[in-house]
C-alpha cells in the first residue's frame, strides 16, 4: 500500500534541537533564544538552524535571554530540567541577556 502526501507516515519526527527549543520557550522567565555574540550557537538543519541551541558531544549547550524580572539562577535550573527531561547528557544554559521591561517576547538574533 503505498502513502499518500500528509499521511501520518509522512510526518517527520521533530529534530531534537526543536523539541529543545519548543521546551526552552515555554520556561516561565525565557523570552526567547539568542544564537551568542557572533551566531556561533546554533544547530543547523537541513536548510535551516534553531539559534541558542547547540549539541555538544555528548551534551547540549543553550543561550537564552531572560524577561526583566525572572530570577537568573531559578530561571537557568528550570531550562536545565525541562531540556534534561527530553534529551541525554549534561545541559549548560548561558543567559546571554536581560530584555528591557518594555520588549515583547519574541525571536532574538
Amino acid at each position: 500500500m503505498s502513502s499518500q502526501a500528509g499521511d501520518v507516515a509522512d510526518v517527520a519526527e521533530p529534530d531534537p534541537a526543536d523539541r529543545v527549543a519548543a521546551a526552552v520557550l515555554a520556561v516561565p522567565g525565557v523570552h526567547g533564544l539568542h544564537a551568542g555574540v557572533h551566531g556561533e550557537v546554533a544547530t543547523y538543519l537541513p536548510g535551516r538552524r534553531v539559534n541558542g541551541v547547540r549539541v555538544r558531544g555528548p551534551g547540549w549547550d543553550v543561550h537564552v535571554v531572560l524577561a526583566w524580572a525572572a530570577p537568573v539562577a531559578d530561571t537557568a535550573e528550570l531550562v536545565r530540567r525541562s531540556v534534561r527531561g527530553l534529551v541525554g547528557g549534561p545541559v549548560d544554559v548561558t543567559v546571554e541577556d536581560v530584555a528591557p521591561p518594555t520588549v515583547l517576547p519574541g525571536p532574538t538574533p
